[in-house]
């Protein structure tokens, strides 16, 4: 009988480690960005001190983490890149048949380019798109076929910059570098706007950013409106769209990407537990679009994704 219960506990056991490893895990990529490309979600985010990591999907909800193909299963490794820390905010976009990846790596912006999303990507130069320091690099490719990159610069606070890029979004045309704004508004606290990004809303530009700190739970949202590109650009009175959502604290670094049925989304970090920073998980609501062409009206609603680790 005492065999019989052994052999029973140890059944118990095995049975309940099994079902843990099977129980899925809060995905904890910061700064994330989702490309939908071949029938499959791709996720990028801050993870990893040896690079950028990747996650995939075909529901934005269960996620494999670590398919990459540099090393370690990472997107991007540093072996491939310029700097060997820090490897922040990637974005991904699809241009000729090739991945550019967009990231900040020892605070500096960089870009890598890779045959498929999964990499690995690499650097044919190993170095940074500008000499002076900045992060959180985002591509735009308007209408006419010009190359926009919004970053942010450290100037008295993170303030947010547009440069010019060369048809290969790869190089940055000299002399097209500009401020576009600093923090200003009350809810913009401790002099920081950051992680840019841009879609064409309409008529409109919209340009969606952080500001705060991450590190505060009023970290959140906002948005400005422009005609071109290149601004001037308003920012909405509605500002933040995105803060304490749903209760999360920490709400902000995000990316913006349409699903497969075209609905706008919004992809976006927070923090593990309030009171608790890292790890840093990743989340997805809807981004409504609302008001007219002329005049865009944003906002985040609908079902919360918690996203998570699986099979």
């Amino acid at each position: 009988m005492k065999n019989l219960c052994r052999l029973l506990s140890a059944a118990l056991l095995v049975f309940a480690v099994e079902t843990a490893k099977a129980e899925p895990q809060p995905l904890t990529l910061a700064d994330p960005f989702v490309l939908s490309h071949g029938g499959k979600y791709y996720v990028y985010g801050t993870w990893s001190g040896n690079g950028i990591a990747v996650a995939v999907s075909s529901d934005l909800r269960t996620w494999k983490l670590g398919g990459g193909r540099a090393a370690e299963g990472l997107a991007l490794h540093k072996d491939d890149s310029y700097g060997d820390h820090s490897f922040w905010a990637p974005e991904v976009y699809e241009r000729d048949g090739k991945f550019i990846m967009f990231y900040s790596a020892q605070e500096h912006v960089c870009a890598a380019v890779a045959d498929s999303p999964l990499g690995p990507f690499r650097q044919a130069e190993k170095k940074p798109l500008l000499e002076r320091k900045g992060i959180d690099n985002s591509l735009l490719v308007d209408r006419s076929g010009r190359a926009w990159m919004y970053y942010v610069h450290f100037d008295r606070g993170n303030t947010i910059w547009l440069a010019e890029l060369e048809k290969d979004c790869l190089h940055v045309k000299p002399g097209t570098e500009r401020m576009l704004f600093r923090a200003t508004e009350p809810w913009e606290m401790n002099s920081v706007v950051e992680g840019p990004f841009v879609v064409k809303c309409g008529r409109k530009y919209a340009l969606t950013y952080s500001a705060c700190d991450f590190r505060n739970p009023d970290y959140a949202v906002g948005v400005a409106f422009a005609d071109r590109p290149e601004g001037p650009w308003t920012k909405s009175a509605a500002n933040p769209i995105l803060r304490r959502f749903r209760g999360l604290e920490g709400t902000g670094h995000h990316s913006l990407f349409k699903d497969r049925d075209g609905k706008w989304r919004i992809v976006f970090h927070a923090h593990c537990a309030p009171g608790k920073v890292a790890p840093r998980r990743t989340y997805i609501a809807d981004l409504i679009v609302r008001g007219t062409s002329a005049a865009p009206e944003l906002s985040v609603g609908g079902e919360l994704i918690a996203c998570m680790i699986g099979e």
